[in-house]
């Protein structure tokens, strides 16, 4: 069994185009049917996969019987509609070992734009849990998904490598403040309604703004999540007509087409007589389209661009990473250790199925032995050398066969197998 990854991410991949393989998480269970299927198609049909996609990372781990590189490669840039030879300049492949490695890193939050942040850790877990719905996780990929858990519980556990994370809301918070002398008096929008904006509200929430507002797809989700922090619901649609109103938006939503549009900020500009805006875009792909960026009186801010931020204080943190990865590197080694074991599995199988055919057979004819009325002390002399035979005939037959260097060969396997007691040099 081998196990292959890859994938593009913040390190090696422009935002746009990560924004080309972005799939929400209802997204995934179709698409790894559609990979899954395209796999059937060919030469590979038994293949584990599963998809982990964020605003930071679009990765695809598999595992079968040999790996299918090319192919993964090419049905990703086709769903991502770009040619495989751009996707192969911006992406990263890793086998066995080095996905494990990866994989474990990635849980532990040693491989994030935030390094020690914890986010990335659950996004992982709603990912394995899609492709366990969708069928689409065999007992390998678990395995490196279980054990990639329990390195970053260790991992989180036994060092501080998140005790100086700077998370990316807390980031636009930090940025918003540089511009704004006091955040009391800033009315701030969030567009969205999951996690990531969960998180930012909190902590905008936080420096008591003058007024909060959730604007969201579907009105019950961005109400329940206003109550929270005693903020007013609104309507995606009624977003460009309210924009003005607000001082910061901070927007990321599963869209795939830009939501907030550069006409819609220039209005609102001219209705705010040019106060400056904050905008933070976490979106991948994007939320607010990249023009905004250059009118005058707007500050806007992608997930690309907090990194300078969230990196500071790295020097910090360099203690606890080497640390980590002496876990990781432990972990690594405990699963291709598990992985290698699984070569053996059919074969174990098979030897423990010809041993019970042998030992059935030697039963039935003990039963009939007995119904003839023979003592039990020979039938049951009988059946041990019966099964003794049995064992032993193929070693027998193998050790008569061949030419010299093989039945030595042959005399070294059967003695390692079958005469270990006598050659430790004890009796225990």
């Amino acid at each position: 069994m081998t196990v292959w990854a890859l994938g593009l991410n913040h390190t090696t991949a422009p935002l746009d185009l990560r924004g080309r393989f972005a799939f929400a998480l209802d997204q995934i269970a179709p698409t790894l049917q559609s990979l899954r299927s395209s796999f059937a198609s060919g030469r590979h049909p038994q293949v584990e996969a599963a998809i982990i996609s964020t605003c930071n990372r679009t990765e695809i781990y598999c595992a079968s019987e040999h790996a299918a590189l090319d192919h993964t490669f090419g049905w990703l840039a086709q769903s991502g509609g770009v040619a495989p030879a751009l996707l192969r300049s911006h992406a990263y492949t890793l086998h066995d070992g080095e996905a494990a490695r990866h994989a474990f890193r990635v849980a532990s939050g040693l491989d994030s734009m935030v390094l020690g942040e914890a986010q990335i850790l659950g996004q992982m877990k709603d990912a394995v849990r899609a492709a366990e719905t969708a069928g689409a996780l065999g007992s390998t990929l678990n395995q490196l998904f279980q054990r990639s858990f329990a390195v970053a519980k260790e991992v989180r556990t036994a060092t501080e490598i998140g005790a100086h994370s700077i998370s990316m809301a807390a980031a636009a918070v930090r940025l918003a403040g540089q511009l704004f002398e006091d955040l009391r008096k800033t009315r701030v929008l969030f567009v969205g309604a999951g996690e990531m904006i969960d998180l930012a509200a909190t902590h905008f929430a936080a420096k008591e703004p003058k007024a909060i507002a959730i604007a969201n797809r579907t009105l019950e989700r961005g109400e329940k999540l206003a109550s929270r922090f005693g903020g007013e619901a609104m309507r995606l649609a009624d977003l460009p007509s309210r924009l003005a109103e607000f001082d910061i938006i901070v927007s990321c939503t599963a869209s795939t087409l830009p939501i907030i549009g550069l006409g819609a900020v220039e209005r609102a500009l001219k209705a705010r007589k040019h106060r400056p805006m904050f905008m933070v875009d976490l979106a991948v792909p994007r939320d607010i389209e990249p023009e905004v960026k250059a009118l005058e009186d707007i500050y806007l801010y992608t997930v690309d661009d907090l990194a300078q931020v969230v990196q500071q204080g790295q020097a910090n943190r360099q203690a606890a990473v080497a640390q980590a990865e002496v876990i990781i590197d432990a972990g690594v080694q405990s699963f291709m250790h598990w992985l290698g074991q699984r070569g053996t599995v059919p074969l174990i199988q098979q030897l423990n199925a010809q041993a019970d055919e042998w030992r059935a057979a030697e039963m039935a004819r003990a039963r009939k032995l007995l119904a003839k009325g023979e003592s039990v002390e020979a039938v049951l002399e009988a059946m041990s050398r019966g099964l003794t035979q049995k064992m032993m005939h193929g070693a027998m037959a193998e050790l008569h066969a061949g030419d010299a260097a093989s039945r030595e060969q042959t005399a070294q396997t059967i003695s390692r197998l079958f005469l270990r007691k006598e050659r430790s040099g004890t009796g225990h």
